[in-house]
């Protein structure tokens, strides 16, 4: 017995060194390691107050830290990683960086609500904890601790040995690639509409939680309480919903939820009129990424709708943004759409201490104006 329980003991060990300390998986947990990495370095040398977007891929995807920022005028960073990263983990990295004064915007992906326990202690970042972030590690709870410890198998060993050679002999770049795909303030850079994929679109048949199950969530909880604790700090919290296909419906039990997800906590929710739900020939490769024309003219609403939220100076986009977003299959379709009805909606809209209506003015492609007016 005592044999076996030292063969267990040393199996275990010999587990830890190779997963903790040897293997390594520099194209796929690494460059999402990468890419955290970089966001929470250029956090921490941005003035305040400074406006931090933070969401699952959604986030660099659908909203454009170039086009919010210049609007209101300030530092910007599009600090949202993959669905999959445990939140507990980016919150953890990302906390002290957020200061009092600075704005933070969370569009967060409806799955990020129902994350359940289990699958946060079970998820891809387990072994970039293990490996690269073992500090964070610690000061998370016992049995984040556990799965991190066993997050790999003999597929995760087998792709480091795959993904190391490639590396380590110049074949291929983790600096570069993420380069590639990201600016040097966040955003996915690399969506343009010619290269969208149709048939993977048309093949998206993802189910949207209901409302039970994001009240009842674990991300829920985790989103919760770090909105409470931001809040506490003089931090500015508003929320907001991520982007979909104008297809998938959003029952008003479930967007109350997410409301009192924020409401509850002091922090604020903003609605656009469309739900930020576009038109399938906007997207680019799944229900929550904008094509790039499409993030310049979803991100033009949302920059209109934080400032008129909190009484914040906005400027207008640049030309070359406006002349972007008007690329964008829906920009003609939105103006035509909704200008009549906001129009008649404009003198009944109020204003609430968490929600808000707002008038959102959507620069022209050509001479006519388009606005569009946010609803609770």
């Amino acid at each position: 017995m005592r044999r076996l329980l030292a063969c267990c003991a040393a199996s275990i060990l010999i587990y830890i060194a190779v997963f903790g300390w040897l293997a390594d998986r520099p194209l796929s947990a690494g460059l999402l390691h990468m890419e955290l990495d970089e966001k929470a370095a250029r956090l921490a040398t941005l003035p305040s107050p400074k406006l931090v977007i933070l969401a699952g891929s959604n986030g660099p995807f659908s909203h454009s830290c170039a086009v919010i920022g210049a609007m209101l005028n300030l530092p910007c960073e599009n600090a949202g990683i993959a669905v999959g990263i445990g939140l507990d983990y980016v919150f953890a990295r990302y906390r002290a960086l957020i200061r009092p004064g600075d704005i933070v915007y969370m569009p967060m992906e409806l799955e990020q609500y129902v994350t359940t326990r289990a699958m946060n202690r079970s998820g891809v970042d387990g072994a970039i904890l293990l490996r690269d972030d073992r500090s964070v590690l610690l000061t998370l709870p016992p049995d984040r601790i556990a799965g991190a410890i066993f997050c790999c198998n003999l597929e995760d060993l087998l792709d480091a040995a795959a993904e190391m050679p490639l590396v380590r002999f110049g074949h291929m770049s983790p600096q570069v690639m993420l380069a590639g795909e990201y600016s040097g303030q966040g955003d996915r850079i690399d969506t343009p509409l010619a290269q969208a994929d149709p048939s993977l679109l048309a093949s998206a048949n993802r189910q949207p939680p209901d409302a039970a199950a994001i009240a009842g969530g674990y991300g829920t909880t985790l989103i919760s309480a770090f909105i409470a604790n931001a809040t506490s700090r003089g931090v500015i919290v508003i929320g907001g919903l991520p982007t979909d296909f104008d297809t998938v419906a959003l029952p008003p039990a479930t967007l109350q939820t997410i409301q009192s997800v924020f409401a509850g906590h002091h922090a604020k929710f903003l609605v656009l009129p469309n739900l930020s739900r576009y038109p399938v020939a906007d997207f680019f490769n799944s229900e929550d990424h904008l094509a790039q024309p499409c993030q310049y003219l979803h991100s033009i609403l949302v920059a209109q709708g934080i400032a008129k939220m909190i009484g914040h100076p906005v400027a207008p986009p640049r030309a070359s943004v406006t002349a972007m977003a008007a690329t964008c299959p829906s920009y003609q379709a939105i103006s035509a759409a909704l200008w009549p009805a906001i129009r008649a909606q404009a003198s009944a809209s109020s204003s609430s201490n968490n929600s808000v209506s707002l008038r959102i003015i959507v620069p022209p492609s050509s001479s006519a104006s388009t606005m569009v007016t946010a609803r609770r």
